[in-house]
């Protein structure tokens, strides 16, 4: 809205123009508020029909099933970035290029060095019978405590130790969401263990966790595992989907730059005292540097009701 000013005139001069500047006035508007609703239109339109493209290069993704493949949707470009890891022939490219049909032109192909799996090995840090996994975040429910980890890692619900020679124990897997999701939980059932909310920073220190939060893209964050110890990066994807073959789909996942191997699996993704993600998976290691996703740590504490800190 807009003010205007006028200088005073003799009054029937002065009614005379008031009326005609009134219908004036009225007629702008209305031509105003029809421009307002044609550009509000097209503008919705618009991206209602980007984000239908986007969609429909989503489900072509899928629909292709290429293992080493992970999607997400770049806001800022508005194109589905597809991660392709050094197992997808251009010929798989292709055919995801094909199915996508129409929506192609939306599809932006991005190579990663090494295969994209799962981080799981064996080794030192939590254990389960056949593999080593690591600890997220330890979290309670009133005073039962637990700890999260990778659902990739408490598949089948295994009892999980302190030691490769598995003669400590921590206690049974209660929850467990894998493939589709990748989180789990374990229960603390030996009570000699501590449980501080807190995450190894492999110094000597450790960072205390106080909540969970919402990864941002561009966001620099830091990752604890028990393999290659702490690693900093950047979040730069958020929802996105990694196929990691033989039916292993995982979906709204946090995209980064930070490095990890085999053995981080079900580690701490972190802001300073906020937890973010547990480790999932991704390609390349800690030498040469590589892609890593997160399962966000929101879901999986809504999932078994428990909390941080």
């Amino acid at each position: 809205m807009r003010i205007k000013r006028t200088t005073p005139r003799p009054l029937a001069r002065t009614a005379t123009r008031i009326a005609l500047a009134s219908a004036l006035a009225a007629g702008a508007a209305l031509v105003g508020t029809a421009a307002h609703a044609e550009t509000t239109s097209g503008s919705t339109a618009a991206a209602a029909s980007v984000t239908a493209r986007l969609a429909s290069a989503g489900a072509a993704v899928q629909a292709a099933d290429v293992a080493g493949t992970a999607w997400a949707v770049d806001q800022d470009s508005g194109t589905l970035v597809v991660t392709a890891d050094s197992t997808v022939s251009d010929t798989a490219l292709a055919r995801i290029k094909q199915q996508a049909g129409p929506a192609a032109g939306a599809i932006r192909i991005e190579r990663t060095p090494g295969t994209l799996r799962p981080y799981l090995a064996g080794g030192d840090a939590i254990y389960a019978p056949t593999w080593r996994c690591s600890l997220g975040f330890n979290v309670h429910k009133g005073s039962t405590a637990y700890f999260l980890t990778a659902g990739h890692c408490t598949q089948g619900k295994p009892p999980y130790y302190t030691n490769s020679g598995h003669t400590t124990s921590i206690g049974p897997t209660t929850g467990t969401s894998f493939p589709g999701n990748d989180y789990g939980i374990v229960q603390y059932t030996n009570g000699s263990l501590p449980h501080p909310s807190e995450v190894n920073l492999y110094n000597g220190r450790t960072q205390r966790i106080t909540g969970a939060g919402n990864a941002s893209v561009g966001q620099a964050v830091q990752r604890s595992g028990s393999t290659t110890g702490v690693h900093g990066g950047k979040v730069t994807g958020l929802n996105a989907t990694v196929n990691y073959g033989n039916g292993q789909v995982v979906r709204g996942l946090i995209k980064t730059t930070v490095c990890a191997e085999p053995g981080d699996s079900g580690g701490a993704l972190f802001a300073g005292s906020t937890a973010l993600g547990l480790t999932s998976g991704g390609s390349g290691n800690c030498s040469s540097g590589g892609t890593t996703f997160f399962q966000p740590v929101g879901p999986a504490l809504k999932a078994y009701g428990v909390t941080i800190g």
